[in-house]
């Protein structure tokens, strides 16, 4: 980098501030930080949901699998996530958005206390938070992996300088801010990625042009879509998980739902993300499919050969664009993670360890919102420094095991529960299958992964405890039916617009006073 990438990089921090502190003025309650309101246009409600998907482990961990697998980088990553979102768009974001709009809550996990009871959403608060926290302590090392690439900082103050940029913006504007920045992030990608496309299709003259390129050996066998560990069951197992992942399972895309003015908005949104999710990626991955002809990678996993790519292909200036877009990507999806777990927190948790939390007004309930923004992220940059360590291994480990493999167990009693269909299932279902889960993915991945020679395929590691999750939750539900009438009630008003049936009195949430949540009016 010199003196050009360096004034672009700090242009691009400074302008994320400022959108924080413009953000600031739209913020007046804790419904304005975590689901702005309910005034999110859907357009870029939808980008903002793309945008928050991504990170640098894009260029990191999957620029590796592209480095040395090829297309089945596309295949089994963001195509079942457009797939996915594809679905999603019609089963989840519109009753989603009814979470906001019907039962006035502000955190996605809010509903859970009267859909199930207070120890089912405490379990799946905490637990949420924790997965979080590592989860976006994978992300700011990746990026803070990419800067010492470019600029030779240690990964300690790479993790420092990008979570404090994030912290302000983030903590100051709240989900306005997310999105404003994400809709920037993905102005300033869209530059970067198109920069970095055309500058390795040129290069491709040099190796037989765009169709003789896959005959180079280097390239041998990148054209197949399934290969070594990422095979059929893989993808099967992806698809599922990132149908629930995609769509709220993770909070923080369930708060872009929440945040357009009704639900047939939320479909929309959902919409938009998904065709992004099928034609940018494919921009972005093309250049990590040519890396094998352009760089010899440093790192056994390939991890760095997108950064050498860059820095060999592109003059500076465009190199600090293509820099500033590795940051927007990992600031988007950390920053809206950050006030997914502060609504969390803020609305399900502190109310019920806290009893003066049950009585915070509109200014107290906000500014302990911008606190526990202010300390996940923290926590998650004290993550961050253990990537690597023999605890969570790679980064593409952290990401793809760990998050995949736990995610499933806390999404399917938040995500099916919004269903019809699984009325019957009830906090005995949610809690059996949340516990058995979790108990699942600890059994493959350590006692039976260590006596099986090779190991337990990665497929497995992270199908097997969402399988074991859906299938206890289902039994148990027809087995021991909990459909009391408050909670079908609430399963009714959660499926349905306007007046009616649907409108049948609903126990009060319990949580911090303001002008939208505490009850379930109409």
């Amino acid at each position: 980098m010199n003196g050009l990438d360096w004034a672009v990089l700090i242009g691009y921090f400074a302008v994320m501030v400022a959108i924080g502190v413009w953000s600031h003025k739209r913020v007046d309650n804790v419904s304005d930080f975590f689901t702005a309101g309910g005034k999110m246009p859907w357009w870029l409600s939808g980008i903002s949901h793309h945008m928050s998907g991504y990170s640098a482990v894009m260029f990191t961990g999957y620029a590796g699998i592209a480095y040395t697998y090829g297309v089945t980088s596309f295949v089994t990553w963001s195509f079942p996530i457009a797939l996915g979102i594809a679905i999603g768009s019609k089963l989840f974001a519109p009753r989603i958005n009814r979470l906001r709009s019907r039962l006035h809550v502000a955190s996605p996990l809010e509903y859970l206390k009267n859909r199930y009871d207070l120890k089912t959403q405490q379990a799946l608060a905490w637990s949420g938070m924790l997965l979080k926290i590592v989860d976006v302590g994978a992300k700011w090392a990746a990026i803070a992996t990419l800067l010492s690439v470019f600029t030779g900082i240690s990964l300690n103050q790479g993790i420092l300088i990008t979570g404090g940029i994030t912290a302000i913006y983030c903590t100051i504007g709240g989900l306005w801010a997310d999105a404003l920045t994400e809709l920037g992030q993905f102005i300033i990608q869209l530059l970067a990625g198109i920069a970095m496309f055309v500058a390795v299709f040129v290069r491709l003259d040099d190796h037989g042009g765009f169709f003789g390129v896959w005959d180079q050996p280097e390239l041998q066998g990148h054209e197949k879509p399934l290969v070594g560990e990422f095979g059929t069951v893989f993808l099967l197992a992806f698809l599922f998980i990132k149908l629930f992942e995609y769509n709220g399972g993770m909070l923080n895309q369930a708060q872009r739902y929440m945040a357009t003015r009704n639900a047939k908005e939320a479909e929309r949104s959902a919409r938009l993300s998904a065709i992004l999710w099928l034609v940018w990626p494919l921009v972005l991955f093309f250049p990590m499919w040519m890396s094998p002809l352009l760089v010899d990678s440093q790192k056994p996993d390939g991890s760095d050969s997108y950064a050498l790519m860059t820095e060999q292909l592109l003059p500076h200036g465009l190199l600090g664009l293509v820099i500033v877009g590795f940051f927007s990507h990992t600031m988007a999806m950390c920053s809206s993670d950050a006030n997914a777990i502060a609504a969390v927190f803020t609305r399900d948790c502190a109310p019920v360890i806290w009893a003066r939390a049950r009585t915070w007004n509109q200014s107290q309930g906000l500014r302990v919102a911008r606190i526990a923004t202010v300390v996940f992220l923290g926590l998650s940059m004290a993550a961050a420094t253990q990537v690597n360590s023999p605890a969570f291994k790679d980064i593409i480990t952290v990401v793809i095991k760990w998050v995949a493999g736990l995610m499933g167990p806390m999404a399917i009693p938040m995500m099916l529960g919004l269903l019809r269909t699984f009325r019957r299932s009830g906090p005995t279902a949610a809690l059996v299958s949340w516990s058995m889960g979790l108990l699942a993915f600890w059994l493959v991945n350590y006692p039976i992964n260590w006596n099986v020679e090779g190991g337990v395929p990665l497929q497995y590691q992270v199908s097997i405890p969402l399988a074991v999750s859906l299938v206890l939750y289902i039994l148990i539900g027809y087995i021991r039916p909990e459909d009391t009438p408050e909670r079908l009630a609430i399963i009714e008003r959660i499926n349905t617009d306007g007046d009616g049936a649907a409108s049948a009195t609903l126990p009060t949430p319990t949580g911090p006073k303001d002008e939208v949540v505490g009850t379930a009016r109409e």
